[in-house]
């Protein structure tokens, strides 16, 4: 086991390595990182959750189509703010049921109402496919929140961390309603070239869940031919005023660390209010472990921030 006797990591995490495969996400092993992820797809039983209430709901594109989400809401009250919600999985996998347990504890928290949106994956459908799916559901959420008037933010893990990152971006530049904050959990911001000194130069990173061969491939995959866009790839612009206020959490041992404190730095440079937390000893993913004592004060971190900004 690669872990064993690392002493950089937390050993209340260790066990959330066994039953993770070694093998880096490509081509050949992609479709069965996708099953394994369909897999953990299951919504839970609705008598363990009355007081919220889980529906799909189908969210019109600019083009036509349209993207399927999953509308999380309080069952018993009107919700006193909202999140548009983008899963992760490198681009290329993942879908909104596995983090439905993670979703159903926020709005039973907050009192908000989450709409998570099954945007298409690449390589099948590359940049910015995806992100538009997500604009796609931000204007609904917006619309259906106008006359109400609550907060609306975003949140996102992973390459749904990067998704809402540049998310931020567009509802700026689109001049959409304000935002009231965005919560980025570990975010996938940067393709491999465009990397922090610190990101390439730190051994210690990118040994557990996402490896450097992982993050090419779904790199490749989600730009395809395309030369990156830093207008649409948040890791990569330099206009970065005006945005919503961020909450950043970061694990010390993820291949994201470096980018994401360096994020942070340059969110704070350009005048915007962030939260920045770094979590020692931790990696990719590291919340799944639900009871580590490092997951409980990251979730304590994240309602708290989203209390404070979706108050209304």
């Amino acid at each position: 086991m690669a872990h064993a006797n690392d002493p950089h990591l937390d050993p209340e995490l260790a066990p959330l390595l066994e039953n993770f495969p070694d093998t880096p996400v490509n081509e050949q092993t992609l479709p069965g990182f996708r099953a394994a992820m369909k897999g953990m797809a299951v919504l839970p039983d609705p008598a363990d959750h009355p007081e919220v209430t889980v529906e799909e709901v189908s969210v019109p594109r600019q083009d036509g189509g349209a993207v399927r989400c999953l509308h999380i809401s309080p069952a018993k009250s009107e919700p006193t703010g909202a999140l548009l919600h983008a899963h992760g999985g490198g681009f290329v996998m993942g879908a909104p049921e596995m983090d439905v347990p993670r979703n159903i504890a926020l709005v039973e928290a907050l009192g908000c109402s989450i709409l998570s949106v099954d945007y298409r994956l690449a390589p099948e459908h590359p940049h910015p496919a995806g992100l538009e799916d997500c604009y796609a559901g931000l204007t609904w959420l917006l619309s259906t929140t106008r006359e109400s008037g609550v907060p609306v933010g975003l949140i996102g893990d992973s390459a749904g961390g990067g998704l809402a990152a540049s998310l931020a971006l567009l509802a700026r530049d689109r001049g959409d309603r304000a935002l009231a904050c965005q919560a980025l959990i570990y975010p996938m911001l940067s393709p491999p070239g465009y990397e922090s000194e610190a990101s390439t130069a730190d051994a210690r990173i990118g040994r557990y869940i996402w490896p450097r061969e992982s993050n090419q491939f779904s790199w490749a995959a989600y730009l395809g031919s395309e030369t990156p866009d830093p207008a649409t790839l948040a890791g990569l612009t330099s206009e970065l005023a005006n945005l919503p206020p961020a909450f950043i959490a970061a694990a010390e041992l993820d291949l994201f660390a470096h980018d994401n404190l360096a994020y942070a730095s340059r969110l704070m440079a350009a005048g915007n209010r962030v939260e920045t937390h770094c979590y020692p000893a931790s990696f990719h993913g590291f919340d799944r472990m639900a009871g580590a004592a490092v997951s409980r004060r990251f979730t304590r971190d994240l309602v708290d921030f989203l209390a404070r900004h979706l108050s209304g």
